[in-house]
């Protein structure tokens, strides 16, 4: 991150450890991710130590210590999905890109996780592309969804051996 940047996101939390999630978040936001540096400056202006912003930033979900794709793909494999096909999805979206659940693709276009459930049973299998909910979601429509969006991205569609 840069300088600049992480100092005007930490500029109003000078000693105040109690801004620590809202801080993160800003630097997640701002960059996607937080990097170690990020995170020795964040506990350093607000006078926490460096292990409670490791272990907010690893405990929540919504952070990431390695840069993100520019678009996530989120399986949920809870039950209701798991029985509906979610694993057939995860493999397409492996072989489709190459990379395994918590990785990014190397262009930095895709980030693939896996989730034990959303919370959307009746919608399974359940997707969620960049935010957005896709139900009901076969390996077929992944395909097209990943292919659209490689063609969005002015990319040709890449083949895998996965």
């Amino acid at each position: 991150m840069h300088s600049d940047r992480l100092e005007s996101l930490l500029e109003n939390s000078r000693g105040r450890p109690d801004r620590l999630i809202e801080v993160l978040l800003d630097v997640q936001d701002s960059e996607g991710y937080i990097s170690e540096h990020a995170m020795r400056r964040i506990a350093q202006v607000l006078g926490v130590p460096l292990m409670n912003v490791y272990s907010a930033a690893t405990f929540y979900k919504a952070f990431s210590l390695t840069p993100r794709g520019k678009h996530t793909c989120t399986v949920c494999m809870g039950t209701a999905c798991h029985v509906r096909g979610a694993p057939l999805l995860l493999h397409e979206l492996e072989g489709q890109l190459g990379v395994l659940p918590g990785m990014t693709t190397p262009d930095g276009l895709f980030t693939v996780e896996r989730v034990n459930c959303v919370g959307a049973c009746a919608m399974g299998p359940v997707v969620i592309l960049d935010g957005a909910y896709r139900h009901h979601m076969t390996p077929a429509a992944l395909r097209k969804v990943i292919r659209q969006l490689r063609k969005a991205e002015g990319q040709a569609e890449v083949k895998t051996n996965a």
